[in-house]
Parts: C-alpha cells; structure tokens; sequence
C-alpha cells in the first residue's frame, strides 16, 4: 500500500488562468516559489527556489495538457498530479495529489505534512488568484534554520 497526500479546492477563476498560474513562474512567484528557471512545460527540467528554505529543489518529468493537467517529480519516490476541471459556472476546481511512498510511520508523517502542504498551496494559489493578496509572504519565516 502506497501513501498519498491529497487536496483540493475550488478557484473563482477560468481554467486557462488557473493553468497559467500553475506553468507561469511569473505567477507562482507570488503564491508558491521564489524563483524558476522556467515554465512549467513537457520535457522540461527545471529548479525551484522558495522563500523561507536556502535549498534548490529539482523538478523533473514535467508532463502538461493545456488547461487539463500537470505533473512533475521533485521526490524521486513521488509524483506530484495536479488535474483541472473546469466548472459550469467558470470556476475551477483543482486537484493535487502526490503519491508513491510506500506505508511506514516516517512516511506516515510525511503524508500529512505534504497534504497539509499542498491544502497551503492551494489556498495560496486562490488568495492570489482571485484577489491578487499573496498569503505565503512571511507565513513560514519561522522555519528558516539559521
């Protein structure tokens, strides 16, 4: 049995808006990421930097369909989904999954620290979305190791 760390919300927004806040790291740097080097595109690999962490994280295996889905790998034991369905009343509904660790009480914790991430990433994504407010600045300042 495989471990999973879910969320999902529903965004007052478009589907190609929320795809393109999804692949656009113009847009990600507002609610998610510090820096890109690039757009999330099929093929490609790139490195995310964040905020609060002096880390660099590859992403690799980017997979997208337009205004459908996009996933990528940044754990090698994981693979990051993010599937989009459009809504009859324009809104959007996201789902993020991440899956592939196998059952394990140090895995355990990691399914509910990244499902407790990725609700946060949502709820980012739809503050900045919808309102333009970016939730995440300073919002995690207290886990810098210094």
């Amino acid at each position: 049995m495989n471990l999973t760390a879910k969320a999902t919300i529903q965004i007052q927004k478009p589907i190609t808006a929320v795809f393109e806040g999804i692949v656009n790291p113009e847009k990600m740097t507002n609610y998610f990421i510090s820096e890109s080097t690039g757009r999330m595109e099929t093929g490609k690999e790139l490195i995310w930097k964040f905020p609060e962490f002096p880390m660099e994280v590859p992403v690799k295996n980017i997979k997208t369909e337009i205004n459908h889905s996009v996933s990528f790998v940044w754990d090698p034991e994981t693979v990051v989904t993010i599937i989009l369905e459009a809504q009859p009343d324009k809104s959007t509904v996201v789902k993020v999954t991440e899956d592939g660790k196998p059952y394990n009480e140090k895995n355990l914790k990691w399914a509910l620290g990244n499902t407790e991430g990725w609700a946060n990433f949502l709820a980012c994504m739809k503050a900045y979305l919808e309102y333009g407010i970016q939730l995440r600045k300073g919002a995690f300042d207290f886990m810098r190791q210094n």
